[in-house]
């Protein structure tokens, strides 16, 4: 889960890419213990049974709607979660807007996030507001968010779980602080393993969380390097998939190309949540540096291959990686949190 787009800018030209790279890879050419932690005190499965008891079929009306007018709905709303809960913990400070005027950017306008897809900030502007229509003032931000990438992961195919609610929106939210906390498309498995460790995550769940690539997509910047220039040597990278290189050098050229251009993450089945993605690394067909390492580090490798033979245990271990993850950093309480009416707003 790094930091590439979640979906394709330009429909038309993905649908003839699609095609061309599926016919390149189809699915057949790839094969098919977890941890656990205790969520923080207060968040619970019925946090709002007696508050908002409808709040799961509010948000899945909005979700279940939007993945069919805009299926790119899914991998951007996912995106946003674990951006989210990376950066000052699972507190919503993803959605808030920066204020007019303000010399300090909000994490929505870092860098990294600069080409996070407006679809996911609508599912979550639709949500809230049916939301705070039946249940004023009750249910965070940071909550509608855990569920609704949830619900954004069941409807792709992939497994559905129970998500802990009773997170309270966070009153910080700063660029400075997002290139330092997030995965980047070159991070070694090393680097990748400093940062999960410091979020309390271990080496399977960064293995299983990277698994969410099996949706979304990739723009050509983050993957470039390693066609042309791969670390500095004027030369591809020799664990890509020759067919892949192929493929990926007509869609990027190494300057000058379409910036809005993206491939996706998974070429097998890209709109399927599915356990596709650690096949893919197998035949060498991970996109980004960061996705390949986990194939050739010997610490990640054997976790990819077992979740490459099994999608019941992926979609039990990411399940319950999700849990883990939705429990980063969580506020509580007025000191520390509030619960905003406008999720683009603190203090609204």
């Amino acid at each position: 889960m790094s930091t590439p787009s979640s979906s394709p800018p330009s429909f038309v030209f993905m649908t003839f890419l699609l095609i061309y790279l599926l016919s390149l890879f189809p699915s057949s050419c790839v094969s098919r213990t977890t941890n656990t932690t205790r969520p923080p005190r207060g968040l619970s499965i019925d946090y709002y049974s007696k508050t908002c008891p409808q709040l799961e079929q509010l948000i899945g009306s909005v979700t279940s709607q939007q993945f069919k007018e805009a299926p790119v709905s899914g991998p951007s709303t996912i995106r946003l979660f674990f951006h989210d809960c990376f950066v000052e913990g699972c507190d919503a400070s993803i959605l808030v807007s920066t204020k007019p005027g303000s010399k300090e950017l909000a994490e929505k306008d870092a860098e990294e996030n600069k080409d996070m897809r407006a679809e996911g900030f609508k599912v979550m502007s639709k949500a809230k507001a049916l939301v705070e229509s039946k249940c004023p003032g009750v249910v965070s931000c940071a909550d509608i968010l855990a569920v609704a990438a949830r619900d954004f992961v069941h409807l792709a195919g992939g497994p559905y779980y129970q998500v802990k609610k009773g997170r309270w929106d966070g009153k910080i939210s700063m660029a400075s602080m997002v290139a330092s906390n997030l995965p980047h498309a070159n991070s070694t498995v090393d680097q990748l393993l400093k940062l999960f460790n410091s979020k309390g995550l271990t080496l399977e769940d960064l293995v299983v969380l990277s698994g969410a690539h099996t949706i979304g997509f990739a723009h050509c910047k983050h993957f470039v390097d390693r066609l042309y220039n791969y670390h500095g040597t004027k030369q591809p990278d020799p664990t890509m998939n020759p067919k892949l290189l192929k493929a990926l050098k007509m869609s990027c050229p190494p300057f000058g190309g379409n910036a809005d251009i993206v491939v996706p993450f998974d070429m097998t089945t890209p709109f399927l949540f599915d356990h596709a993605y650690f096949g893919n690394l197998q035949a060498n067909l991970g996109l980004l540096t960061s996705d390949q390492g986990l194939f050739i580090d010997p610490r990640t490798k054997p976790f990819v291959q077992q979740l490459a033979r099994n999608k019941q245990k992926f979609f039990q271990a990411f399940s319950m990686a999700m849990e883990k993850m939705g429990s980063i950093g969580v506020k509580r309480g007025r000191e520390h949190g509030e619960i905003r009416k406008d999720c683009s707003l603190i203090g609204a």
